[in-house]
């Protein structure tokens, strides 16, 4: 009889988390989902419900929980500033006391724990490309600080328990992430170009288009996150997950146009505050300690993203 490894992953329903539930099962864990549905649809995951080692549990991590794991994979925090911002105390309370409550399960069941930390971490970063050792430049006080600070302090915690209480951790930064599940509504560059330009409105750009990000097909990303929950336990990261080639926001919403063959125009509107201007990882820890870089290309990703919100829309 196979003994399966039993995971744990929190925001299990969301757009990452439904990837990764999916990715555990095929490689013959039992896993088991647990999402409050704040952001992560059910939608995501009911086609897991039949699997016999898929179980799913309602529940909000800023409580403690008791279960029995081997592994946990902490996602659990809404990811986009529209979700983020709607109740910024809650997000920061997902991130502080979520990771309390996560590090204290692992440490009690001695489970290894893997933390999804964020590019944010960084803020308006002043080094470009970002290294894991550039301790960024973040505003503790503006409207996306419960986001970034969060995590940062969620950082913070869990290389305190390493280092008090010995506890195996892995933390990932990851980097903007796109591909099928994400939420149409999460007010993220992919998605909204994708939705906008397949209903025929007006595509919005803030500010002149110019400020950069890295796109990271979804696959890929759940690749990195395996192999950093595998790897040896001397190597806790933080480590950069996330794809290298820098595109302007201009020319994703140019390309969206044409690849959609949609008619909609490009509009300028203001820059939000402490949007930043660039944001690419330096993937040289990943490449060297995970053997790990993406490799799906942004018009093939785009073109599978474009797929799913194509069925969606015309439900």
């Amino acid at each position: 009889m196979q003994i399966r490894k039993r995971v744990m992953v929190t925001g299990g329903a969301g757009f990452l988390g439904s990837h990764l539930c999916e990715r555990l099962l095929a490689d013959g864990c039992d896993v088991l989902c647990v999402d409050n549905f704040f952001t992560g649809p059910k939608d995501n995951i009911v086609h897991l419900l039949s699997n016999p080692h898929f179980e799913m549990l309602r529940h909000d991590i800023t409580f403690p929980l008791y279960v029995e794991v081997e592994e946990i994979y902490n996602l659990a925090c809404p990811a986009s500033p529209i979700h983020y911002q709607f109740d910024p105390v809650q997000t920061t309370k997902t991130s502080v006391h979520g990771a309390i409550n996560m590090l204290g399960l692992a440490k009690r069941v001695k489970a290894k724990i893997l933390q999804a930390s964020t590019s944010e971490v960084y803020g308006d970063p002043q080094v470009h490309p970002q290294p894991e050792e550039y301790w960024g430049h973040v505003n503790p006080i503006g409207f996306r600080s419960c986001y970034d600070e969060g995590k940062r302090c969620a950082e913070t915690l869990f290389f305190d328990y390493y280092r008090q209480h010995q506890l195996r951790i892995k933390v990932a930064r990851i980097f903007n992430t796109y591909g099928p599940r994400m939420h149409p509504n999460d007010g993220r560059v992919v998605s909204n170009f994708i939705v906008q330009a397949l209903q025929g409105l007006p595509i919005t750009v803030y500010g002149d288009g110019s400020q950069s990000r890295s796109f990271c097909y979804v696959d890929d990303l759940i690749e990195g996150m395996v192999r950093l929950m595998g790897s040896e336990d001397a190597f806790t990261g933080p480590v950069n997950l996330g794809n290298p080639v820098e595109f302007t926001i201009l020319s994703l919403a140019e390309k969206v146009v044409a690849m959609t063959g949609s008619s909609s125009e490009i509009i300028i509107k203001p820059l939000p505050m402490d949007d930043p201007r660039q944001r690419q990882p330096d993937l040289t820890l990943a490449r060297q300690k995970l053997q790990w870089a993406p490799t799906t290309q942004l018009e093939a990703g785009l073109l599978r993203t474009i797929e799913y919100f194509s069925g969606l829309l015309s439900q």
